[in-house]
C-alpha cells in the first residue's frame, strides 16, 4: 500500500506541475532533453539513476527535525531514523569505515566541519594549491578555509606530480595543525600513506578529501585513506552517482581523543549537529543510502574499471593527436589539458565545445597566468561517458570530436573566439548521434532530438 501512496504522489506530482506551471516544467523538460543530447565530459559530475532521483523527490523532504536517529528534537521521525541508520550502515559498508555521517550538505560543507571542529580561528592549514589541483576549502584565500586559518599551499614538481619531500619541508616549517589531500584536479594516483606519515611527523591531522575518487575508492580501484587519514571527505553527487550531498567517514582514529576529551567521532557528530548544520536533508540521506546500495554492487565495480579505461584512452588519444596532456596521463577519471599553449584560454575552449553539444568546464593549472574565470587548462571526465556504456573504443571519437573544435577555434580577446559554423554544426550533429548510440541507462528517452546549441552556447 505505502509502495502503491509514494508513486502515485510522484505521479500526481509530475502531472499537477505541467498542467498549473507550464513555464517551470517546460525548462525541467528541457534540461533533461540537454542531458540527453549532450556529450557531458565534466569531471566533477555524474548522472543519478531514477531511483535516486525518486529518493530526493519524496515525503521524507517534509519531516523537520534535529538531531540524529533516537535522539531527535522533534516527533515523527520513526520511519526517518530508519531511513538515515540505513544510510549510515551503506557508507561504513561502502568504504570500510568505523563511522560515517550522513548528514552534511556538501563536500563543501563537510570540510567545513572538520576544520571548525578540530581547529582554532588563525591555526595552520597546510592543503594544495588551487592551480595546483586543490580545492577551495583547503585553504584558498576566497574560502573561509583561507580567512578563518592561516592557510599555507603546496605545489606540484616540475614533473606535474606532488613532491612529497616538499611537502614534509613546508609542514616541518610551518607546523600545521591540520593537512589536506586530495584535489580536485589532479588526475595521479595520491599516496596517502606518506601523506599521514608527514601528518604525525608534526603532530597535525590528516584530511582526505575523495570527492573526485570516491567511487575508484569504492571500487578497489584507487587505494583507500579511510584507514590511514584521521578523517576521510567526500560529495556524493560526483563519482557516487548519488545526490548532491557529503559524507564524513572514519577508519582506526574514530576513538581517538581530540583536545577536548572526546572521541573523534562524537568531535565531528557534534559538529554537523548543532555546531553547522540544524536539520539534515532527509530526502536526501534517502536518496544517498539508494546510491550507497548501487555502489555495494558488481555492476558499480566494472562501471568503475570502463571509468578509469575510458580516460586512459581519452588522454592517450589526445595527446596523439598534440594536445599538452598535463602529467602525461591520468590514473582516474580525469585529463587535465593545457589549452593555452594552443593560444587558447580554458574559457574560450569551454564555450566553444559547449556551443557543439559537448560540455567540458575550464580550469586552472600550475603556472596559469590567467584567473579561474579565464584560465589556461581544460578539465575532461569520464563518469558520465563510462556510465552511458562508452569504453576506450569510444575515446577516439570523442578525442577526434575535442581536437575539430579545439583545432578550428580562433580566439578573439581572452573570452571572446570565432568558429565556423559548419564545423559547429558537424560537430553538434557527430556528438548527439553519439549521445543516441549510447543512451543513459534507464532515463525515459527523449520523444525528439534537440533542435541544437542553446543560445547561450552558441
Amino acid at each position: 500500500m505505502t509502495a502503491g501512496i509514494f508513486s502515485r504522489t510522484l505521479t500526481d506530482g509530475a502531472a499537477r506541475l505541467a498542467a498549473e506551471d507550464p513555464t517551470l516544467h517546460g525548462l525541467l523538460e528541457r534540461e533533461q532533453l540537454r542531458q540527453h543530447e549532450t556529450l557531458a565530459m565534466v569531471a566533477a559530475a555524474s548522472t543519478a539513476d531514477p531511483s535516486v532521483l525518486v529518493c530526493e523527490a519524496s515525503s521524507a523532504g517534509n519531516v523537520t527535525t534535529e538531531g540524529y536517529p533516537g535522539a531527535r528534537y522533534h516527533a515523527g521521525c520513526e520511519v526517518v531514523d530508519e531511513v538515515e541508520r540505513l544510510a549510515v550502515e551503506r557508507a561504513k559498508e561502502a568504504f570500510g569505515a568505523r563511522y560515517a555521517n550522513v548528514q552534511p550538505h556538501s563536500g563543501s560543507t563537510a570540510n567545513q566541519v572538520v576544520l571548525c571542529s578540530l581547529l582554532s580561528p588563525g591555526d595552520v592549514v597546510l592543503g594544495m594549491d588551487l592551480k595546483a589541483g586543490g580545492h577551495l576549502t583547503h585553504g584558498a584565500p576566497a574560502s573561509m578555509s583561507g580567512r578563518f586559518f592561516t592557510a599555507v599551499a603546496y605545489g606540484l614538481g616540475e614533473d606535474g606530480l606532488i613532491d612529497y619531500d616538499a611537502v614534509a619541508a613546508l609542514a616541518r616549517r610551518h607546523r600545521p595543525r591540520l593537512i589536506f589531500c586530495g584535489a580536485s584536479a589532479y588526475p595521479r594516483t595520491v599516496d596517502f600513506r606518506r601523506f599521514r606519515a608527514v601528518a604525525d611527523e608534526v603532530g597535525a591531522y590528516l584530511v582526505a578529501d575523495i570527492s573526485h575518487i570516491a567511487g575508484l575508492v569504492a571500487a578497489g580501484l584507487h587505494p583507500s585513506p579511510v584507514d590511514v587519514a584521521h578523517v576521510t571527505t567526500t560529495s556524493t553527487y560526483k563519482q557516487l552517482y548519488g545526490p548532491r550531498g557529503g559524507l564524513i567517514l572514519l577508519g582506526r582514529d574514530a576513538d581517538l581523543r581530540t583536545a577536548s576529551g572526546k572521541t573523534l567521532a562524537a568531535t565531528l557528530q557534534d559538529a554537523v549537529f548543532p555546531y553547522l548544520q540544524g536539520t539534515p536533508r532527509l530526502n536526501t540521506v534517502a536518496a544517498k543510502a539508494r546510491a550507497l546500495a548501487q555502489v555495494a554492487t558488481p555492476e558499480f565495480r566494472r562501471l568503475a574499471r570502463r571509468v578509469v579505461d575510458a580516460s586512459a584512452a581519452l588522454a592517450k588519444e589526445l595527446d596523439s593527436r598534440g594536445h599538452h596532456v598535463l602529467t602525461g596521463g591520468t590514473d582516474t577519471h580525469m585529463v587535465l589539458l593545457d589549452v593555452g599553449r594552443r593560444g587558447l584560454t580554458g574559457r574560450i575552449a569551454e564555450r566553444a565545445l559547449e556551443s557543439c553539444g559537448i560540455v567540458v568546464n575550464k580550469n586552472s593549472i600550475p603556472g596559469d597566468p590567467h584567473g579561474p574565470r579565464v584560465t589556461s587548462g581544460v578539465r575532461l571526465g569520464t563518469n558520465v561517458l563510462a556510465l552511458r556504456g562508452m569504453g576506450p573504443a569510444e575515446m577516439a571519437e570523442c578525442a577526434e570530436l575535442l581536437d575539430t573544435v579545439l583545432a578550428a577555434v580562433v580566439p578573439a580577446g581572452d573570452r571572446d573566439y570565432v568558429l565556423d559554423e559548419a564545423v559547429r554544426t558537424e560537430v553538434a550533429t557527430r556528438a548527439a548521434a553519439l549521445c543516441r548510440r549510447f543512451p543513459l541507462p534507464d532515463h525515459p528517452l527523449p520523444a525528439r532530438a534537440l533542435p541544437g546549441p542553446t543560445a547561450a552556447a552558441a
